[in-house]
């Protein structure tokens, strides 16, 4: 099989310059269907620019990004819908007076009778039995669907937006500093669930500072640094004081992973 047939999403050679700062030199990116995809990096490496260019913040200047083997070009955030990504901010982007449903469905909210009804009446009742049928699927527990997410923990909160990314997605969840903020046991929740996402055939790139979480849950491990891939490592490949010197030292070399 064409090993570039199995990525479901690739960037090649992108290059993006501020001025006289070039963010990223000619970074090469990929992610797999049914994998977690970590993205590291210390601050200044380019994470940052890479994930806009990823989502359609930025245009690249130079290289090409592919989905599902073909080439696209992102030019805005709303772009990402129409390709079947998702992304889980940091912020969260949650209604916090809105329930739980509601978040899931905000802004693809159902209507009864259809977009054509005389009476654009929002249809609650399937809308929360959707949202509901997702959170078993992905063991998402929360005990009162018809509080406002205000009321929920931040876990909780979290599982939320993720789950609502991963019933919209069709090919890449993009997840940015996911357990942050979190204690020790919402922190564990939330790794089991990003697992879960993955095993649904869904491709999940997380941007995490924490290397401990990020060796639990990833399949496979990309660092940048100065605006380049310097390394790449597969599961079982790599300690934590290995990704710290491929941080701070690593070199430019051709990813290990397969």
């Amino acid at each position: 099989m064409d090993t570039a047939a199995q990525y479901v999403v690739q960037a090649r050679g992108i290059r993006k310059a501020f001025g006289h700062v070039e963010a990223l030199r000619g970074v090469d990116f990929e992610a797999k269907a049914g994998e977690v995809t970590a993205l590291i990096g210390d601050n200044g490496a380019g994470k940052s620019s890479l994930v806009k260019v990823l989502s359609g913040v930025y245009v690249p200047d130079e290289g090409e990004l592919r989905i599902d083997g073909k080439p696209v070009r992102l030019s805005s955030p709303a772009d990402l819908r129409e390709h079947g990504i998702e992304t889980v901010y940091q912020d969260l982007a949650l209604a916090t007076d809105l329930t739980p449903y509601e978040n899931v469905f905000m802004g693809r909210e159902i209507f009864r009778g259809g977009p054509l009804a005389p009476l654009r009446l929002v249809d609650r009742r399937t809308m929360r039995a959707r949202a509901e049928e997702t959170f078993r699927g992905l063991d998402v527990r929360i005990k009162d669907q018809g509080a406002p997410v205000a009321a929920l923990s931040g876990g909780q909160q979290q599982s939320v937006a993720i789950a609502r990314a991963a019933m919209w997605a069709r090919h890449l969840v993009m997840m940015d500093e996911p357990t942050a903020a979190l204690g020790v046991a919402q922190t564990r929740s939330v790794l089991e669930l990003i697992r879960r996402v993955a095993d649904q055939g869904i491709a999940v790139i997380l941007i995490s500072h924490n290397m401990p979480d990020v060796l639990s849950v990833a399949d496979s491990i990309q660092v940048l640094r100065l605006g380049q891939r310097v390394a790449s490592f597969a599961r079982g490949e790599a300690e934590v004081p290995d990704l710290v010197q491929a941080m701070t030292s690593g070199t430019p070399a051709e990813a290990k992973a397969s």
